[in-house]
């Protein structure tokens, strides 16, 4: 089995990763969708997992999860950002806090603010899992949800570029069909941030206008819930 599977959720263009120990099956879940539900725990039973924790590395605008529902029908535990308020995950996550899952697996996470106040990623291995923070040539928006140019420009910049450049970057989001890159291409290539100062940035993006998400009044209040608000409303 892979320890690594990644899924796409096509409305969204969202991407949840299952982290899986080959040795015993134990496995971590990173921005699982609400919409995928079944699927996830079809997957879930079909390979015969067990979730230790699900993980999310923002309270996401585009989407709403369904990590409080994973962890009902599964027994995980929740582990969210301690910034993002969160209530009622069972984990509040600060920088540099790692979780052990399977065999001597260590995730550690990576506080890095910008896209909202709270946006997290995870390092694994050679892996980082970098949300909205760090997209494929891109990154996260900065104008709504506490964001800020300069904590997304410095969070990037001072410790995703300051990784190993043969990590490997598994965004939240990708728009384009692309799966993965590495923190050197980004360094090199990313059209918003390499070789940008501060004040390039943040021209850039102060004149990207961006029409506001779709589900962001939904999505925001039901994912501070871990999703549960939308699901006991239907």
């Amino acid at each position: 089995m892979n320890d690594l599977i990644q899924q796409f959720d096509e409305v969204s263009f969202t991407y949840t990763y299952f982290l899986i120990d080959p040795s015993t099956k134990e496995a971590v879940i990173i921005d699982p969708v609400d919409t995928k539900l079944n699927n996830l725990i079809n997957f879930i039973n079909e390979k015969q997992i067990k979730i230790k924790y699900v993980l999310e590395t923002h309270a996401h605008a585009d989407h709403i999860t369904s990590a409080g529902n994973l962890c009902k029908m599964t027994g995980a535990t929740a582990a969210t950002p301690a910034h993002c308020n969160i209530s009622n995950a069972d984990i509040q996550l600060t920088d540099g806090q790692e979780l052990t899952f399977g065999n001597n697996q260590v995730i550690k996470a990576i506080h890095t603010p910008g896209h909202t106040a709270g946006s997290m990623s995870f390092l694994w291995n050679d892996k980082v899992f970098t949300g909205d923070t760090l997209l494929i040539n891109g990154c996260g928006r900065t104008d709504f949800q506490s964001g800020s140019n300069s904590d997304l420009y410095h969070s990037v910049t001072e410790k995703l570029f300051k990784l190993p450049e043969d990590t490997i970057v598994l965004p939240g989001h990708d728009y384009h069909g692309k799966k993965q890159s590495t923190i050197g291409d980004e360094k090199r290539n990313n059209a918003r941030l390499a070789g940008k100062s501060l004040d390039e940035f943040t021209h850039i993006m102060d004149n990207l206008d961006l029409p506001k998400p779709k589900l962001i009044d939904q999505a925001v209040p039901a994912n501070l819930t871990l999703g549960l608000v939308s699901h006991a409303a239907e």
